[in-house]
């Protein structure tokens, strides 16, 4: 729409030019009706008998529209946040999975958003949901909950490229929260127990195994020396008398 170059016509001409002598016959007081204000954050799209006025909006400050010829539209320019529903999926594992987001994006193009789409707000929004479930279903449980990040900048990328027509610009895709049955969270803390016990228990297991070639090493060391077993003896007995205040029996001879 905005490549085009056909003009308004020679009717076109006639009808601007009456609503032109309309002003001027009734001036000053039509200059209240022509004359309106767009803030800093807007832009206007002008309509003249049908056709936009300009390839550009117009705007900030005070714009003139004619009676009669003149319509148009302001277009909001500031970032714009919206909250994608709760959307249920199912993952590439064939797990059920509800996934909410945010979505932030601002319209830079005023002319591509009035007339390429009919309300690009909605748009939008549905065009996002689409595409978090689309790209969501393409991903693991376990992808979609260690990869946040990744989905969400793959998310934005495809979101990007999708409105660039309509002059919309996708700043942010967030992923909130990710809700899993309960079954599956029983599951899932189940499984993360078991590794964990598992993990345990090869610890303890290279624990008496390092223990058990240090008793080894001071057996031999021990066997060296007769007399290091009853020295060693006696050395325990001391500590074990200091903690229990006990008395302790011990055979004569000692090599018994």
């Amino acid at each position: 729409i905005a490549d085009r170059r056909e003009g308004i016509g020679v009717c076109g001409w006639i009808l601007v030019s009456l609503s032109f002598l309309l002003v001027l016959v009734t001036f000053p007081f039509s200059i209240w009706a022509c004359i309106k204000v767009v803030r800093e954050y807007e832009r206007a799209v002008v309509f003249r008998l049908g056709r936009i006025l300009s390839k550009k909006a117009k705007g900030p400050g005070m714009i003139l529209v004619l009676p009669c010829t003149d319509t148009f539209i302001k277009v909001d320019l500031r970032m714009v946040a919206c909250k994608i529903p709760p959307q249920e999926i199912l993952t590439r594992d064939a797990v059920t999975a509800q996934v909410d987001g945010v979505v932030s994006y601002r319209i830079h193009s005023a002319v591509s958003a009035v007339a390429n789409v009919t309300d690009v707000h909605s748009a939008t929004l549905l065009l996002a949901q689409t595409t978090l479930r689309n790209l969501l279903g393409t991903q693991s449980l376990a992808q979609l909950l260690a990869g946040r990040e990744e989905i969400a900048h793959s998310i934005q990328a495809t979101l990007d490229s999708a409105t660039e027509q309509w002059g919309v610009k996708v700043a942010s895709v967030e992923i909130r929260d990710i809700r899993i049955p309960v079954a599956m969270q029983r599951a899932m803390a189940a499984e993360a127990e078991a590794a964990r016990e598992t993990k345990a228990k090869v610890v303890a297991a290279e624990g008496e195994m390092n223990a058990s070639k240090a008793l080894q090493k001071a057996s031999m060391v021990l066997a060296e020396s007769p007399a290091a077993l009853p020295l060693r003896y006696l050395q325990t007995l001391t500590a074990v008398a200091a903690q229990n205040n006990s008395t302790i029996v011990f055979p004569l001879p000692i090599n018994m």
